[in-house]
């Protein structure tokens, strides 16, 4: 009789083992879009760490908000931190439009005294309910010490499809477009 017993906590236990564990989690990163390179002048350029509202930074992907509400899947989550992968891709991105400049990423390894400071604080990239990607940006540049020229930037693009790959691919394609916008400055 305490064999059957056992046998059966046995069972029950490996079950709720089973329904505890949960599946791997998707992990998705931004990529640098192309971009017609901006005719400049040589200069060195840096771009400081990207500033980042408090809602995105998390391992989650946020999709967006519905009536207050996060939208979140705990499957669906970013590679690396949010903060230090815009720093990545905006570079990658900037180095791509101003050709005749040295772009570096205050958050990366190599620094040098800049001709110019790029200040960025990203206060929204997510969804709005019609499902289309919204960045929303504040942009300074600093030019040899000087008082920064600032700027607030609002970017749309509409998603493919509502996946999660397609929601990365939209805000990857709002940093590209993003990039546009801080190159121009940058030439002026």
């Amino acid at each position: 009789m305490a064999l059957p017993k056992m046998r059966h906590a046995l069972l029950v236990l490996l079950l709720t083992l089973a329904a505890c564990s949960s599946p791997n989690p998707n992990l998705f990163t931004l990529q640098a879009q192309a971009g017609a390179p901006v005719p400049t002048r040589k200069r060195s350029v840096e771009l400081r760490r990207i500033g980042l509202a408090g809602y995105l930074d998390r391992p989650e992907i946020v999709r967006g908000t519905n009536q207050y509400r996060l939208q979140v899947n705990d499957i669906d989550r970013w590679g690396e931190p949010l903060g230090r992968m815009l720093d990545r891709v905006l570079t990658e991105d900037l180095v791509t439009r101003l050709p005749n400049a040295q772009v570096f990423a205050e958050s990366g390894a190599i620094s040098t005294k800049p001709d110019i400071i790029l200040e960025i604080d990203v206060q929204r990239l997510d969804a709005d309910a019609s499902g289309v990607i919204v960045l929303l940006a504040q942009i300074a540049v600093r030019r040899d010490g000087a008082t920064a020229m600032a700027q607030t930037v609002r970017l749309t693009v509409p998603l493919a499809d509502p996946s999660a790959q397609a929601h990365v691919a939209g805000m990857s394609v709002a940093l590209g477009q993003l990039a546009d916008t801080v190159a121009r400055l940058v030439a002026e």
